[in-house]
């Protein structure tokens, strides 16, 4: 694809997804003509085999006249299997492109993994801003189709990357950003992996210690070479006795060796299937050459020392199918007598003393692409949103965004606003009312935070940002099962965070109605101290709060605080929110008069 052809799908991605999506729809009605054609085709001829046969078995025709029908369903067989792939590969791409297009859209909610699976109660801000389940960050995604894929790119939304990391992580998305072609073909190739590859299993068969030893082997092998050559002398001199003493031995020592033999044979069967699974994923990415280093390094990982590690695992079906020839009964005779079983299963842990080593590593290898090709889609998709520019050193603190808008809401309905956290200013304290877009706020900042610091575009004008450290507070939860109240949740909460701001990273927090499950002169005492505190440590962040009273705080804490607010009016009976940020506290509450709009007698 030319620059200027790059350059146009980049800026209109919606269109080049329809256009594609259009082409294999088309392909996709094409093939299935082709199915229905053949499998009739294969009816036909199976239906005039059977004729033939009759024919045959009434002497009318000779029994040759089979030969011609068999073999023309032999060659409709394998062409209806290549007809079948290509239309599953069809409809693998037609998901592909409706689910990106529903991304762009904003109707994507609901569709793909969701990461449930890596929700964790105890993390410093995952929970608070709805980084996993449905709806989340993780669901907008994620494109992975491994389970490595999805637990590398959980692990960069849960843990922030240092500089050079997300510089490079950064390199790696710009390059694979323009790509479509090959995120298309890992989505197609690996459409079933993830329920076809057992990762803990694989690993575990893969680094498992030697059933056999390699002195083994060799006996084994000259065994074997014995028997044959006592077969080919008794064939030339007619002495059958040594053959037939070797014989004795060869059995003595199959059968020493055949629960060990029997265990590698069997145990070797499911990672090879999830090795095949995964081999087309590969198969891909050996094809590719990058630029970028971390692509580049990626790349180099699976390649294996005389080949590749998609043909390292063609060695090993092989030798899996070599066991199976076993069962065949013209072979089964052959198969005793070469001792077959004990030489496939010494094969099979030769290739896993050469190649196990490095299974943990392919896996790990596709799972960074996969994290790396997910965030790529998200910056195709998202054209407009910028990478943020990264503070080389981690003080003064800051986070300084222009237009920041909250990646999982609709476009439609996104309100942007500035937030700086710079210089003087290094806490806002952000009162409002209820819905008034308080707590919408801290998650935006906060997902942007998470978003600039794995490597991604942020939801912004333009950010700038130093290390930090995330936490927050905004959905604490109190414990039935653990005897904790929502309020001992906060402060066990605040605790942890205030640990993380002792660190030589500062830290960058989120509180939301602080210590709200409190009386009032201790909320307002223990705020003005924890955020004290944290500011003498070189911390930034935002604090909302509903209540009028703790505005105050910024005077208490000087000119590194300053007082921001959402306003609110009824219009019609209804209350409305423009949703935007404006500088000092709000100057009244709508509690009562919205009380009054459900119908609630609260007096005059």
């Amino acid at each position: 694809m030319s620059s200027e052809a790059r350059l146009k799908t980049a800026s209109d991605p919606g269109s080049e997804y329809q256009a594609r999506l259009a082409q294999r729809r088309r392909a996709f009605d094409e093939l299935s003509r082709r199915d229905a054609g053949l499998a009739a085709a294969r009816l036909i001829v199976f239906g005039a085999a059977g004729v033939v046969a009759l024919l045959a078995w009434r002497a009318s025709v000779s029994w040759w006249w089979l030969a011609g029908p068999t073999a023309a369903f032999l060659v409709l067989v394998v062409w209806h299997d290549r007809v079948i792939r290509a239309r599953e590969r069809a409809a693998a791409a037609i998901a592909f492109y409706e689910h990106g297009l529903a991304r762009i859209r904003d109707s994507w909610a609901g569709m793909g993994a969701t990461g449930d699976e890596f929700l964790d109660e105890r993390h410093p801000y995952a929970n608070d801003l709805d980084l996993f389940g449905a709806g989340s960050v993780f669901q907008l995604l994620c494109g992975a189709r491994t389970r490595a894929g999805e637990a590398t790119l959980a692990a960069w939304l849960k843990h922030a990357a240092d500089h050079p990391e997300i510089t490079a992580r950064q390199l790696a998305v710009r390059e694979l950003t323009p790509a479509l072609d090959l995120r298309e073909d890992l989505a197609v190739s690996g459409e079933r992996v993830r329920d076809q590859v057992d990762q803990p299993l694989l690993v575990r068969w893969a680094q498992a210690s030697p059933a056999l030893s390699a002195r083994t082997r060799i006996a084994a092998g000259l065994i074997t070479t014995a028997t044959l050559t006592t077969a080919a002398g008794a064939t030339l001199i007619g002495d059958i006795s040594p053959f037939l003493v070797m014989l004795g031995v060869q059995a003595g020592f199959a059968l020493r060796l055949e629960r060990r033999v029997r265990t590698i044979l069997h145990g070797a069967d499911g990672p090879a299937r999830s090795l095949t699974a995964l081999s087309p994923t590969l198969q891909r990415l050996e094809r590719e050459s990058f630029t970028a280093p971390r692509l580049a390094a990626l790349r180099q990982r699976i390649e294996e020392r005389g080949g590749t590690a998609s043909q390292a695992v063609g060695r090993l079906n092989l030798l899996v199918e070599m066991h199976d020839w076993q069962h065949n009964v013209v072979f089964a005779p052959i198969g005793l007598v070469l001792m077959w079983g004990t030489h496939v299963a010494g094969a099979i842990e030769a290739w896993r003393r050469e190649h196990g080593p490095h299974v943990a590593t392919w896996l790990e290898t596709v799972g960074e692409f996969e994290a790396l090709s997910s965030v790529s889609a998200y910056a195709y998709e998202h054209p407009a949103d910028p990478y943020p520019s990264l503070a080389a050193t981690a003080t003064p603190a800051c986070f300084d965004g222009l237009g920041l808008g909250h990646p999982l809401v609709p476009a439609a309905r996104m309100v942007r606003n500035d937030v700086h956290l710079e210089g003087a200013t290094r806490l806002l304290l952000v009162s409002g009312s209820n819905m008034s877009g308080k707590s919408t706020l801290l998650r935006t900042v906060g997902i942007n935070c998470v978003l600039a610091q794995m490597g991604a575009p942020v939801r912004a004008t333009a950010l700038m940002l130093s290390p930090l450290q995330l936490g927050a507070t905004l959905r604490i939860q109190d414990s039935l099962q653990e005897g904790r109240s929502r309020f001992y949740a906060e402060i066990t909460r605040v605790r942890e965070l205030a640990d993380l701001a002792r660190g030589p990273v500062p830290l960058m927090f989120l509180l939301d109605e602080l210590f709200h499950g409190t009386n009032s002169h201790d909320r307002l005492a223990g705020a003005t101290g924890v955020l004290r505190s944290f500011l003498e440590r070189g911390a930034i962040g935002l604090v909302t709060t509903h209540d009028l009273a703790l505005t105050a705080m910024a005077d208490q804490l000087g000119p590194t605080a300053a007082n921001v607010h959402f306003e609110d009016w009824f219009d019609g009976g209804e209350i409305r929110f423009d949703y935007l940020m404006k500088r000092g506290p709000v100057t009244r509450s709508n509690a009562l008069a919205l009380m009054r709009a459900v119908g609630l007698d609260v007096g005059p």
